[in-house]
């Protein structure tokens, strides 16, 4: 009777084991599972950083005409009244003496 009890314990054991190494919530899947909540909490981090200066940007553009007014001149090309704009264009005659290399 006493062998049999320790036969099956010996069984318990081993099956225990298994299920924690090869089982579907094992132990490879512990250490993956742990490995991806540490590159979210990177990823979140990042966001997180980037949020913030996104806020700095927006705070900027609410109180601060001057920063609307460097977006406006540099994204979509505005001009104050009576500045004159200079536009150089290149030479046509270097764009054939140098064709676009690939």
């Amino acid at each position: 009777m006493v062998l049999v009890a320790q036969v099956l314990g010996a069984g318990a054991c081993v099956w225990l084991l298994l299920a924690l190494f090869f089982g579907e919530m094992g132990l490879p899947r512990y250490l993956s599972m742990r490995n991806h909540a540490t590159q979210l909490e990177r990823e979140l981090s990042a966001l997180r950083k980037a949020n913030v200066l996104l806020r700095g940007d927006i705070a900027q553009l609410q109180h601060n005409p001057a920063k609307i007014e460097q977006l406006a001149r540099e994204r979509l090309g505005y001009v104050r009244k009576g500045e004159t704009v200079y536009q150089l264009s290149p030479d046509p005659r270097k764009e054939q003496e140098n064709p676009a290399k690939p």
